[in-house]
């Protein structure tokens, strides 16, 4: 029987508004900049009309990129609550695909702007093996010394006692027609800004690295520690980490060229290095994995999978000709790809906004 597991950020899935900006220009976006805004209020009014402006079209989009991966399962990164979830499905999502996911789940997590991860899932798989999903636990509340993770590159910034997820790893047990499959769904802690001369990356690295041996070790205790062969799980989400990346380098009237380079260290080595999961992007050719374009302009430009479904060995060897596919059609039209890897980009898309979202979801077909 097939399954289609879908992973996407859906960027920022929010039923409310965020008036920061007018005290902390930091979090103040760039158009209103352009402005004179004299008080609060007037801020409040306009960042009001900006904000629903801008997200009725990023939406259709959203909503066009998830009825493209045609999922059984979709898991979703940056949701904001279940009201705006279903508020989202209903208005958006429903245009696009049907009555398909009538069951959801989101759990409030650790997040400090209050985005979860979710899971959205159809009754019955497209070949019309029913979806049950059995049991739904957060791990929200796991500390660092309850699994005994703290150490001294934490503790410039955490003390035991702090909650290793930023967000929540999400476990959810089903039965696809009558089997076993265990999902585990995360958004690690994301690229800070630069600190004590490291770059975002690396200075944030010792809670993302705390975040994958928790992942780990919370499916070592379900399944037992080394007795993962035979398990059907996956680990799907947002984990602001890679292990490679491709260098964009030129510029938009001489050309680009595509350079790919492997990372020395990454946060997921823990997944990969001794076989406990497979991260079956690297299926794909080397320059075709990437499912985000990063830019601070052209001296720092990359390409880089944030976004994966890792696979059990059980869950891989059962497809090993199943390749995951990335829905790009959902990209500004700013993100550069390398030559033969042009898509037609959604509707009313622009050169940053509107968009899908910054990140491309991730679908793959399995025989559970």
């Amino acid at each position: 029987m097939s399954l289609r597991l879908a992973t996407f950020n859906i960027e920022n899935l929010m039923s409310r508004f965020d008036f920061s900006g007018f005290r902390n220009h930091l979090k103040q976006d760039r158009v209103l900049r352009l402005f004179d805004v004299r008080s609060e209020a007037e801020y409040q009014r306009l960042e009001e009309a900006r904000t629903i402006a801008n997200t009725d079209d990023t939406r259709q989009m959203s909503a066009l990129a998830i009825a493209d991966c045609d999922a059984d399962i979709l898991c979703l990164q940056e949701a904001d609550n279940m009201a705006g979830l279903q508020a989202f499905e209903y208005g958006y999502l429903f245009r696009m695909v049907g009555n398909g996911y009538r069951q959801k789940y989101l759990i409030e997590g650790n997040d400090s702007r209050g985005i979860d991860v979710a899971v959205l899932v159809r009754e019955q798989t497209r070949d019309g093996q029913a979806i049950e999903c059995v049991d739904v636990k957060s791990h929200a509340g796991v500390t660092y010394a309850d699994f005994g993770l703290f150490n001294d590159a934490l503790a410039a910034t955490n003390v035991p006692t702090d909650r290793i997820f930023k967000r929540d790893c999400l476990e959810l047990d089903f039965r696809i027609g009558g089997r076993p499959f265990t999902l585990f769904v995360v958004h690690f802690k994301s690229m800070g800004p630069a600190r004590e001369g490291l770059d975002g990356r690396m200075a944030t690295m010792p809670v993302r690295s705390a975040e994958v041996a928790a992942v780990r070790r919370i499916v070592e205790n379900r399944f037992g520690a080394g007795n993962t062969n035979g398990k059907m799980f996956a680990i799907c989400g947002d984990m602001n980490d890679y292990q490679e990346r491709v260098d964009v380098l030129g510029d938009r009237r001489n050309g680009y060229s595509f350079v790919p380079r492997q990372e020395a260290a990454s946060a997921l080595d823990l997944f990969s290095h001794d076989g406990f999961a497979e991260n079956v992007m690297r299926r794909r050719p080397e320059l075709d994995r990437w499912t985000l374009f990063h830019s601070r302009g052209p001296e720092e430009r990359h390409l880089c999978q944030l976004d994966y479904i890792w696979l059990s060995p059980e869950l891989a060897q059962r497809n090993p000709a199943s390749v995951p596919e990335i829905i790009r059609n959902g990209q500004p039209y700013r993100t550069i790809f390398p030559k033969g890897q042009e898509v037609e980009r959604y509707p009313r898309t622009g050169w940053d906004r509107p968009k899908a979202s910054d990140h491309c979801p991730v679908v793959m077909s399995l025989n559970v």
